[in-house]
């Protein structure tokens, strides 16, 4: 066995398998283990991803947000074990690999379009809180007949 064929074994075990499919332009919230002392913490990073680079284990994206006024960018490894949960908040529709235009944007400009109809699991979330609302709203009529 090569030492090439060895390292995408070890590679493949710590891949996690876990993970919301998102794209580029997409709005999502990072949930991070920060450890302090003796304890651990979890903090939300939440922004839309401008770029996603490299394959396998050292796959990263990058998380742009604008906070107080001020531009913030954050590089994530998509496989560390330090991210706990990557939630898609919104799908968003662009035209680009890289959306590195976002940095110097502010207000409208800085606007991601939302993609119709969605895919995947944020897509289908979606679709079941809907139909679960209008289920309760149909069994709210049927219980209260003076409507």
């Amino acid at each position: 066995m090569s030492k090439a064929a060895v390292i995408e074994k070890l590679e493949k075990k710590q891949l996690k398998t876990d993970l919301s499919p998102f794209r580029v332009g997409d709005t999502v919230r990072i949930h991070t283990r920060i450890i302090e002392g003796d304890k651990e913490r979890i903090q939300m990073f939440t922004g839309t991803v401008i770029a996603r680079k490299g394959t396998g284990l050292s796959e990263t994206f990058s998380v742009h947000r604008v906070a107080y006024g001020e531009g913030m960018e954050r590089v994530f490894l998509l496989h560390s074990p330090r991210i706990a949960k990557i939630e898609v908040i919104k799908e968003g529709h662009v035209r680009r690999g890289k959306l590195y235009y976002l940095r110097g944007t502010s207000g409208k400009k800085s606007k991601v379009r939302a993609r119709i109809g969605g895919r995947g699991k944020a897509g289908e979330a979606a679709g079941q809180e809907a139909s679960q609302e209008t289920v309760q709203s149909e069994e709210a009529a049927a219980t209260n007949p003076t409507e």
